[in-house]
């Protein structure tokens, strides 16, 4: 049987990437040593990681003046790293409340004892639409967050605030790569590696230049400038980690880059949206113009109908569709990896359930 993974995360990885892996893992490069038994302080791993933030920053097409880093400890912790670092000067920063893991983030910085000014939150409207920025004042707060893509409540900002002289700090973790902006608008990327770039355990930081080194006596784990520095290795970084992303960046070239993702992607939710707006039996809750390329929920608002589909789809290999836990449901992860032939299954899959259903009653 046939199997297409639809987690949110970790989540699919690309077939030729595993193969890749399964060819280095008894020898990387001819050295024999598998690619997890060699040193972050070796030439090997020099090659790994650099040509990772080479191809990187090709992808994004951002000037120079940027630094890429390779963390450990999820954007959960980079929810306390980027106000360290950079919430200096004013010690206040703004944040537009998408769902939960701007919540989060308010939350992390707010125990720093820095202020968070919540400037629009859609939580009253069970985050099914996405927050406005009405009204930023200049020179008042060292940066504004945003959650680009909420995998959990799948809404996606198509379009990005403009932010003035306002640094734009943004978690990407679940669109990364998968969905087409300019980049460059970014002053900070936070992204957790284990949907788009990778597997779990790694977390890459895209920041400017100009934004780091003005803290100062930080733990030195979340020290931008000095991991800036040590080309991210001022202790032993994610080894395994940092050389799947690589391959994974490395792949995402060879598909056509992120526009060519971006395109994918909108065929794939398109074929997903278009069956469940036509369904007299499944909706999708999110508002049309904010709905995510990469994760679609959707429900038949009677939860044991919709554990009896769970458990149905996981039987003939359409795996983990179950929504989060917050909002129950079905939920279908469409990243990067998820080949269209996955989501023509799904769909199929749903429409014959559906059939079957109003044949019951």
């Amino acid at each position: 049987m046939v199997v297409y993974n639809f987690s949110a995360g970790p989540a699919v990885l690309p077939t030729e990437v595993i193969k890749r892996i399964k060819e280095d893992l008894p020898s990387f490069d001819n050295s024999g040593m598998s690619v997890m038994e060699i040193s972050h302080r070796s030439n090997l791993f020099d090659e790994v990681i650099d040509q990772a933030q080479q191809d990187l920053k090709e992808l994004l097409q951002v000037p120079d003046d940027y630094h890429v880093l390779f963390f450990q400890g999820g954007c959960t912790l980079q929810f306390t790293a980027a106000p360290l670092n950079l919430a200096t000067e004013h010690k206040k920063i703004a944040l537009l409340d998408s769902g939960h893991w701007a919540d989060r983030a308010r939350d992390e910085a707010s125990r720093l004892g820095i202020e968070v000014d919540v400037l629009d939150s859609t939580k009253n409207l069970h985050y099914t639409q996405l927050p406005a920025l009405k009204d930023l004042p200049q020179d008042t707060y060292d940066y504004l967050h945003i959650t680009t893509n909420n995998t959990i409540e799948g809404t996606a900002y198509n379009r990005l605030p403009k932010t003035g002289n306002t640094p734009l700090v943004a978690d990407l973790s679940s669109n990364f790569l998968a969905q087409d902006y300019d980049f460059s608008k970014f002053d900070l990327m936070m992204v957790g590696a284990q949907k788009n770039v990778g597997i779990a355990g790694l977390t890459i930081v895209v920041v400017k230049d100009d934004l780091i080194g003005k803290a100062k006596n930080l733990p030195s784990m979340i020290d931008y400038e000095l991991f800036a520095k040590k080309n991210s290795m001022f202790n032993t970084p994610p080894v395994f980690a940092i050389y799947v992303a690589g391959l994974v960046l490395k792949w995402v070239k060879e598909q056509g880059g992120v526009k060519e993702m971006d395109r994918r992607n909108r065929k794939k939710s398109d074929l997903l949206y278009d069956f469940l707006d036509d369904s007299k039996l499944f909706t999708a809750p999110v508002m049309k113009q904010d709905r995510s390329l990469t994760n679609v929920p959707f429900v038949t608002g009677k939860p044991e109908l919709d554990q009896e589909l769970i458990q149905q789809a996981s039987e003939v290999g359409l795996l983990n569709i179950k929504g989060h836990r917050s909002v129950g449901g079905m939920r279908a992860s469409l990243y990067n990896a998820m080949p269209y032939i996955g989501v023509e299954k799904l769909v199929d899959f749903l429409n014959k359930f559906e059939k079957d259903y109003w044949g019951k009653h």
